[in-house]
Order: C-alpha cells, then sequence, then structure tokens
C-alpha cells in the first residue's frame, strides 16, 4: 500500500483516536484530575476541561487573547525562571537538563535548522541507531522558523527564533507511561506556572512527520495555546502501520510563550527580552502607548497573515473591535511593533551567525538575509539611530544566564552583521535608480516587488520610500516576506558520487575496512565473499583521471565490469569528498572502489581469475594513497587555521581531496585578501611544523558530542551509533572517515594555490600538501622561467613585463585600424620591480590557470609580433610617400582620376583612411581598392563629393552581382566582399572600371 502525506495521515488518525480515547490518550490521568471530555459546538474537535464548556481552547472558537486584562497565572515567571521552573519540577523526577544543541542542525543530514526541540535528536536517536543522551530529560532548545516572518512583532506572539523547551523520553513498551508523561507537564502549568485548572483545556489531536504518527494533546487557556503533548506511537510502512519499539515522548513549549502568559504583558515580546526593548525605546524615543495596546493586544491575532484573506479588511476588523479608524490605529501601532520586529529578528541573528549560518542570498542563509532587511527596513523608515549589532550584545548580555555561549562570538557576529548592513546600504543606493527607470515605464505590480528582491536584494519598504520621493505611492503587499520565501524553499537533492550499481549483498557481514588503523598499510589478504558482473559507469567518478601515471588514465569502466566484495580490505572507498584508492587484486586492476550498504566493492574492469571462497591478495597503490591522506589530513589543518585568522564563525561547507591537490569550502561573508590567504597559509603549516601526533579513534555518537560538542560534524551528518573521531590535539576535531597521517610532520608542506568566492557566504581554498606541493613548485618554478625567457626579463620584473605585453597588444590591435603607431607599441621595455607573486598574479590578471599561463602569454606575443609586421606594411600603404605616388600614377579618364590598386592583407578600415587622405587633394578622383583576407577579396569605392554624377552605388551593384559578392553603400562610397576569387585581384580592378567607364 502506497504511503500517506502527513496530512493524509493526521486525517485519517484522527477519527481512529477520537473514537478510541482510552487508547491513545492519558484518560486516566485526565479524569484523576478532574477533567472531562468535551465536542466544540463550534469547530467539533474533542477537549476536555475541569468545568462545563461549550467551545475549545482554540483562539478562533473564542475572543482572541485574553490573557492581558486579569491575568489567570498565579506566578509571574520571567524568561529565565521559566527554565528554572521546569528544571525544578522535572529533575526530582528523573529528566536529565540538558544544554542547548546548535541552531544550526550540522548533525542532522534532512535539515539546515533546529525547527523544534526533538529535532536536536532527529534522526538517529528517533531511528534508535544512537543511544539518546538520557532516557527522560528536558532541554531549553533555540529553533528557528521562518515561515511567520511577516507576522513578527504585528500579532505580539510570533517569532522567527524561540526556545522550545522540549519534555523528551525515549524508552521501550515496558517503560513507556503516558499517564505519568502527562501528569508531570500537568504538574508544571498547575503549579510551577500557577495555573487554576479551570482556566485551561486540553485538546485532543494527532500528529505526524518524518513517517511517525501518533497522538498528542494541545493546551490551551485564555485563546492561547501553551504548548502541545506528542506521544510517537507508529511509523507508517507499505505493509500498514508499525508499533514503533522506541517509544517518544516529545512535549514543545515555547518558553517565550510561558513567560508572555504568566506576566500578562501586552507582547510576547515584552516578557521575554524587557531589557532589550527599554534600550531600543530610549535609543529611537518610541514609547509603548500601554493602554492602546492592551487594548490592541486582545485583537492583534485577527492579523495572523496566515489566517486572513486581506490585511487591509482584517485591520478593518480590529479597527472596527477597538472602535478605532483603522488608518490611525496602524499609524499608532505600527512604529510599536517595528521596535518588536528589530529585536526579534536581533536575537534570532545573533543565535544564528553565532552558531555558525551566515546571511546570504542562497539556502538558509536567505532566510537570515530576508529578517536582516526587514528590520533594516524599519529601522530606515522611522529614521532610527539604531543599529542591529548594538542590538545583538544588548541581548547577549540580558541571555547570559542561560546562554552564555552567545557571548562568546559577539565580536564575529557584529562583524558579519556589519559587511551585511554594507551590502545592504550599496543596494539601497542603487535601488533609487531601478525604480526610477521602472515608474517611468508603468506601474511596479507586486510580481515586479517579488521580483526586484529576489533579483537584486532590494526589499520594499526601500522601494515604498523610492517611489514616494517619485511621487508614487505603492502598496506593501500582503504577507511579502512569506512570498519572497515560498521561492526559496528547499529541495532536498541526493548527490551521488557513483551512479548506482545492482549487486546483491543480502547475507553479506560488513567489509572490515583496514584503512583506518594505519594510512601506510597497503596490502592485505581477505577471503572472497562475492564476485559479479554488473552495469556499471564511472563517468561520475574522476578518481582515474587523478591517478598520475596510469595507463588506464581517461579511460571508463563499463557494463563489462565486476564488482569484488571481499571479508576485509585496504582500499578506500570514494565518500567523505575524498577520492577512492587504485591497485590491484592477484595482479588485476581495479580503479574504483564504492560503498554499496556496509559493503566495500571492488570495481575490476575485467573478469577476475580468482572465484568466490578463494584467499586473495589485495595491494594498493601507496603513492596515490598517501597524496590523499597528506590531503585530507591538510583539509583538516587549513579549516583549523583559517577559523584561528579569520573568526570562529568559520565552518566547513564542502571539500574535495585528489592526488593532485584539494579544495576546502568555508563559511566567510566576504571574499579573502592576499594578506588573509598568506596568514592561513603560514598558520597551517606552522601547525603542521608542530609535529603533533593524531588521535584518531572511534568513539560512541553521544560520548563524541559531550566531549567535543556539534562542531564535529564539519564534514556533515555520519549515521551510526559509533563515529570515528580524528583529533589534532589543541587544533582540530572532526568526525571522520578519511584516512589520515599518524603525525602532522607527515602531512608536508601545504601551499594555497587559489582563493575564490564561489557563492554568497562560501569561499573555496584550493590547496596541495606533501609531494603534491613539491611537484606544484617545481612546476610554477618551470613556468616562472620559462615566462621570463619568453618576456626577456627577469622574475623580480615579470608582472609588469607581462602587463606591458597585454597593453601594447591592445594598442598596435587598435593601431592596425589606423596605421598609426608609435616606436614605444612595439618594444618590451617595462623593468618596474614588483613585490607580489608573479604567477598568482598574472592568473588572476589574465583570468587563467598556472598550467595555461605560459600559453596564453605566448600567443598574445605571437600575435604582437605578427602584427608589428603587419603594422609596417600598413604604415607604408597609409604613408605619405604611397598617397603622392597613387596620385602620380593615376590614370585619367574622362576628365577623371581614376586611381586603383591591390593591397594584400590590408582591411577595408584602412583603405577607407587611404581614400580620405587622397580625396583631401584630389576633388575629382574617383577610388578603387582591393584587399585581401584569408576568407576572401574585401574592396572600397570612392569618389569626390563634387562628382555627382558618378553613382558607385549602381556600379558597385552590378560588380558584386558579377563576382557573387556581397556588400553595398551610397552614391559616394561603397565596400564589399567577395568569398570566392580565384583568378587574379588585378583582374578585378579592370572589371570595375568598364563598368564605370565602359570600353575606354
Amino acid at each position: 500500500m502506497a504511503l500517506l502525506s502527513d496530512k493524509a495521515q493526521k486525517k485519517q488518525f484522527i477519527k481512529i483516536a477520537s473514537a478510541d480515547p482510552e487508547r491513545y490518550y492519558p484518560t486516566n490521568a485526565l479524569k484523576k484530575n478532574g477533567f472531562t471530555r468535551f465536542q466544540c459546538e463550534k469547530c467539533g474537535r474533542y477537549y476536555w476541561s475541569s468545568t462545563e464548556s461549550n467551545v475549545c481552547g482554540e483562539p478562533g472558537c473564542n475572543k482572541g487573547f485574553q490573557v492581558v486584562d486579569n491575568n489567570p497565572s498565579k506566578n509571574s515567571l520571567s524568561f529565565i525562571d521559566v527554565w528554572k521552573k521546569i528544571v525544578e519540577i522535572l529533575e526530582p523526577r528523573g529528566y536529565k537538563p540538558l544544554n542547548r544543541y546548535p541552531v544550526v542542525a550540522r548533525w542532522n543530514p534532512t535539515t539546515e535548522f533546529t525547527m523544534a526541540s526533538i529535532a536536536a535528536f532527529q534522526p538517529f536517536v528517533i531511528s534508535g541507531e544512537v543511544p539518546p543522551p538520557a532516557k527522560k530529560l528536558v532541554i531549553p532548545q533555540f529553533c528557528l522558523r521562518f515561515g511567520d516572518v511577516e507576522n513578527v512583532g504585528i500579532t505580539g506572539s510570533h517569532c522567527t527564533g524561540f526556545v522550545m523547551i522540549g519534555q523528551h523520553q525515549f524508552v521501550s513498551q515496558d517503560e513507556w507511561d503516558i499517564e505519568q508523561a502527562f501528569q508531570d507537564i500537568f504538574d508544571f502549568l498547575v503549579v510551577g506556572v500557577g495555573l487554576e485548572k479551570h482556566e485551561f483545556k486540553i485538546q485532543e489531536d494527532v500528529w505526524a512527520g518524518g513517517g511517525n504518527y501518533g497522538s498528542c494533546l494541545e493546551f490551551f487557556s485564555r485563546g492561547v495555546e501553551l504548548f502541545n503533548q506528542v506521544y510517537m506511537l507508529y511509523q507508517q510502512t507499505p505493509e500498514g502501520p508499525v508499533e514503533l519499539q522506541l517509544k517518544v515522548l516529545d512535549m514543545g513549549m515555547g518558553q517565550e510563550r510561558i513567560a508572555w502568559f504568566s506576566q500578562g504583558t501586552p507582547t510576547i515580546y515584552d516578557a521575554i527580552f524587557p531589557f532589550v526593548l527599554s534600550k531600543i525605546r530610549k535609543r529611537t524615543k518610541i514609547e509603548l502607548d500601554l493602554e492602546l495596546f492592551n487594548k490592541f493586544s486582545q485583537f492583534s491575532a485577527f492579523l495572523n497573515n496566515d489566517e486572513v484573506e486581506s490585511m487591509e479588511i482584517a485591520w478593518e476588523r480590529v479597527g472596527k473591535e477597538m472602535n478605532m479608524d483603522p488608518k490611525i490605529l496602524k499609524e499608532k501601532i505600527i512604529p510599536m511593533t517595528a521596535v518588536y520586529s528589530v529585536a526579534e529578528h536581533s536575537r534570532a541573528l545573533l543565535f544564528a551567525i553565532s552558531d555558525g549560518k551566515l546571511p546570504s542570498n542562497v539556502g538558509g542563509g536567505y532566510n537570515l538575509r530576508v529578517i536582516f532587511r526587514r528590520a533594516m527596513g524599519f529601522i530606515d523608515r522611522f529614521n532610527w539611530d539604531l543599529n542591529m549589532e548594538e542590538v545583538c550584545r544588548w541581548h547577549a548580555e540580558e541571555l547570559f544566564e542561560i546562554f552564555p555561549e552567545v557571548s562568546d562570538n559577539l565580536d564575529d557576529v557584529c562583524r558579519i552583521l556589519e559587511i551585511e548592513k554594507q551590502k545592504y546600504m550599496a543596494t539601497k543606493e542603487n535601488a533609487g535608480k531601478i525604480v526610477k527607470k521602472l515608474i517611468q515605464k508603468s506601474e511596479i505590480s507586486e510580481e515586479k516587488l517579488l521580483e526586484l528582491y529576489d533579483s537584486n536584494g532590494i526589499n520594499p519598504e526601500i522601494i515604498i520610500s523610492a517611489a514616494r520621493k517619485l511621487g508614487k505611492e505603492i502598496k506593501m503587499p500582503d504577507d511579502f516576506y512569506g512570498k519572497v520565501m515560498a521561492r526559496h524553499e528547499k529541495i532536498t537533492q541526493v548527490h551521488a558520487t557513483h551512479k548506482l550499481i545492482e549487486i546483491d549483498i543480502k547475507g553479506l557481514p560488513p567489509t572490515k575496512s583496514l584503512y583506518y588503523s594505519n594510512y601506510l598499510d597497503v596490502e592485505n589478504t581477505s577471503k572472497v565473499l562475492k564476485i559479479q558482473k554488473v552495469t556499471y559507469n564511472n563517468n561520475t567518478n574522476n578518481s582515474m583521471k587523478e591517478e598520475e601515471g596510469s595507463s588506464d588514465k581517461g579511460k571508463n569502466l563499463n557494463q563489462n565490469s565486476w564488482g569484488v566484495i571481499l571479508e576485509s580490505s585496504v582500499a578506500y572507498p570514494t565518500s567523505g569528498g575524498q577520492l577512492n584508492d587504485t591497485g590491484k587484486i592477484n595482479d588485476i586492476p581495479f580503479l574504483d572502489v564504492i560503498k554499496v550498504g556496509p559493503c566495500i566493492v571492488h570495481m575490476l574492469s575485467k573478469k577476475p581469475s580468482f572465484n568466490e571462497g578463494d584467499t586473495v591478495s589485495v595491494k594498493i597503490n601507496k603513492k596515490r594513497r598517501k597524496l590523499l591522506a597528506q590531503h585530507h589530513s591538510a583539509t583538516h589543518i587549513v579549516n583549523a587555521a583559517a577559523r584561528k585568522i579569520l573568526g570562529d564563525h568559520i565552518n566547513q561547507a564542502g571539500a574535495k581531496k585528489t592526488p593532485s591537490k584539494a579544495h576546502l569550502d568555508i563559511t566567510h561573508y566576504e571574499s579573502l585578501t592576499d594578506d588573509q590567504v598568506d596568514q592561513i597559509e603560514k598558520e597551517a603549516n606552522k601547525i603542521v611544523s608542530k609535529k603533533i601526533q593524531s588521535k584518531n579513534r572511534f568513539m560512541s555518537r553521544a560520548e563524541a558530542e559531550k566531549m567535543y560538542g556539534i562542531r564535529l560534524y564539519q564534514g556533515g551528518a555520519i549515521p551510526g551509533k559509533s563515529i570515528r573521531v580524528v583529533e589534532t590535539p589543541d587544533v582540530e576535531v572532526e568526525a571522520c572517515g578519511g584516512t589520515h597521517v599518524n603525525n602532522t610532520s607527515e602531512i608536508g608542506k601545504i601551499k594555497i594555490l587559489k582563493s575564490q568566492k564561489i557563492q554568497d557566504g562560501i569561499v573555496r581554498l584550493t590547496y596541495t600538501a606533501g609531494a603534491a606541493t613539491t611537484k606544484i613548485l617545481k612546476e610554477h618554478k618551470q613556468i616562472t622561467e620559462n615566462l621570463c625567457e619568453l618576456l626577456d626579463t627577469q622574475p623580480d620584473f615579470l608582472l609588469e613585463r607581462a602587463k606591458e605585453l597585454l597593453t601594447k597588444w591592445r594598442e598596435l590591435t587598435k593601431a592596425k585600424s589606423t596605421g598609426i603607431f608609435s616606436k614605444q607599441m612595439i618594444e618590451l621595455t617595462s623593468e618596474t620591480r614588483s613585490t607580489k607573486k608573479p604567477l598568482k598574479e598574472l592568473t588572476r590578471y589574465f583570468e587563467t590557470t598556472e598550467e595555461l599561463l605560459f600559453p596564453k602569454l605566448q600567443k598574445l606575443k605571437d600575435e604582437w609580433s605578427e602584427m608589428k609586421n603587419e603594422i609596417f606594411e600598413i604604415s607604408k600603404v597609409v604613408g605619405q610617400k604611397n598617397i603622392e605616388t597613387l596620385i602620380k600614377n593615376a590614370e585619367i579618364v574622362d576628365n577623371y582620376k581614376f586611381i586603383a590598386a591591390f593591397y594584400p592583407k590590408i582591411s577595408n578600415k584602412i583603405l577607407v583612411n587611404l581614400s580620405k587622405s587622397i580625396l583631401k587633394r584630389e576633388l575629382k578622383a574617383i577610388i578603387l581598392f582591393v584587399g585581401s583576407t584569408n576568407g576572401g577579396i574585401n574592396f572600397i569605392s570612392m569618389r569626390g563629393q563634387n562628382l555627382k554624377e558618378i553613382n558607385l552605388s549602381s556600379i558597385t551593384k552590378k560588380f558584386l552581382n558579377k563576382f557573387k559578392g556581397k556588400g553595398g553603400g551610397k552614391q559616394e562610397s561603397t565596400q564589399g566582399f567577395i568569398n570566392t576569387f580565384e583568378g587574379n585581384p588585378q583582374d578585378l580592378l579592370v572589371s570595375f572600371k568598364k563598368l564605370l567607364f565602359g570600353e575606354k
């Protein structure tokens, strides 16, 4: 049977759960606490209440939020107090308090950000692959969600960044106690928050996600959803639902919401960061009109952008409820809500950037840029003397007691926000010109606003302001930022290193990987478990192309390939950005190694002579293995060096290691300067020179995360209960399955070849290590020597001499069209010394690689030398001596001077200039000049301005028809081209003359 979508699964299961509440809900505990089951007369859903009731707790079935006046909570809890109180209640009951996980979910391959407390344990704890840090736990998890950006500030309850306190259990069927799990959180509500039972209602619901589903309860009071408690019970399978062996409790409680509810403040923001708000209000001079806002807050839920068709109608509804003109209401409310938006977005950015994500134009970074620019839009709109960096510092101060770690990277965060502000200001400066141009053409539609943001980064507040200056009013679309982000919904992509192969591994044990213990181990013997002919093509793998000296270089394994699986192998399969080993099994080459499930498959290009069950010997290419190990270890070292030089925001965003070179993609907000690259290289080689012994070992995932933190996952998520930790003590620690050297001294010299910004927020460093560095330096030395010889100079003068060559090549190219040149154009004389690295500068200047630099400059010099010869010929043609000769030798026909000549390899442009020079002196001359190019014959004809009786246009037309050419012109001048002419060019001169004068 087909699997249901989450929505369809919920729709199906709610009927089942509602029909049998005793099975799916903690009904005994509910009844014990004095609650009775009812059905809402408005929405029809089932809920529990301790008093007689007709409607459930949903705000839509009530009159919005009713917590400001006559707040029902006995205990007023600050944001931090909420966490302290839940720990106080749950810890004695066996729940272990944990520190938050980063908001950038490096351990989770399915998501970019942590969006719920349970996400800290997905996917590996939930799936049962990895044991939980505790069977029962509570965690204050900061989360990011960007579906309600437009609501932040306005509704008084929405946040993009929030703390979800998780009450979680990961237990067996025998340990599962749904009644007690309910009682634990119920007691927090009654004892911790101090809420009387009659003040809240508990609603039945169901949950589905990631193939799992179960029942849940939602807790409401005064129109506010306080939290929900999910009981994960089943897994969807094609055969039907299967009961989960690991029972999971997922109670997610908004720490902000409980603080807001218990304090009864006008908005959630007033409850969670009062210190920050007081600072902003003092700076912006925007005071909170408490009376007005208290009244507004009761109806602000009606402005939820997700739930209204028109914001204009929604504001009218709120205005009607408050007995105020909606336009006046907005004018008073929006500046106050803008303060909230700036404060909230700043806090979300503080956590995201501190945890390693940068604003950009791609992926999750795009969402961060959206909220940054929305906040900046408010700051600009109201002309506030406020910057986001300052607000982040205030947040860090207010949060220090519960989240001290966000203060550690404050300088980095502020620097990144300053750079982001500079980009915003540059965009704003450009916006005026764009808007002016668009307004002159037509009205700016909603679609055009979206396009301007998406393509140019110009948010609507800037456009509206720029348009207003031009006397035009533009309406801000409803849910603009939601629509923007809908265009950038993340599409999950699966990148395969190889095309899939069909090989049966059923019943086979995992291959024992021998490459972990020592990268110098290059041989082993093993029993053959499987031999199978496979359909396979390795076009997606460049391993053979990287193999130096291989006679099979450039070949592809094909349908005649054979997959061989052994009990154990020293051969490393392509993974983690590192290319595979190559070698032989019993003298039969294998040119690729891949992993299929837990098995290592050696790809042979011909049928092996051995059989299943035989014992064979494996031997890999030692040189290739060492180069790959050096480059993989160098990648860890360069990553650490970059973090030390550039800041703690540096994380790996991608990497590739081949025998010839490696590259590392790092998270950074701008291109690197040459000085920064040099510093990173220097720091990396300093680490290498310390001769640090590597500590590579397998550890349980939980132990590794506890010891080293989530930054461990630099190379991305790694599955399994046990992970391999590669540590260079006091330098870098990463979870990594690649081959590595035993001591940093074995890496050899690291040489950074290139730094390039490959996308917004990502910089790629390309480098070599060890023998590859020695080879590349030797090659670069030879290239430098060759270039010096080519340009007749010394290394110190090479850079400027090469630039001079390009300059004079351009000058001669221009001179070819005029015939005018100077002696300086035909000589290379620069002896300007440069302290810069010539090859690096020249590859940048000529936009090429080191390998292609010499051929490019050689071609340039050859063309320059050829042009020198051509210019000499051209100068003779246009020179005064030739002009005098042409006039002197002119043929007199019918009282006209007919001047005709053939000039090989001379373009029409030169011939036109020559003609003009003659006609300045000879007003009654008629000229025909013929030239030639590689493609055929070119010609021009011209006459003096006073010879109006001569129509060269009609003559040229006849001439072209005769010789099947193309061209044309005016009565006084024409040009043309004859593609195929095998006769004597002098015959063309004669033919044109006959057409002009007849047989004279």
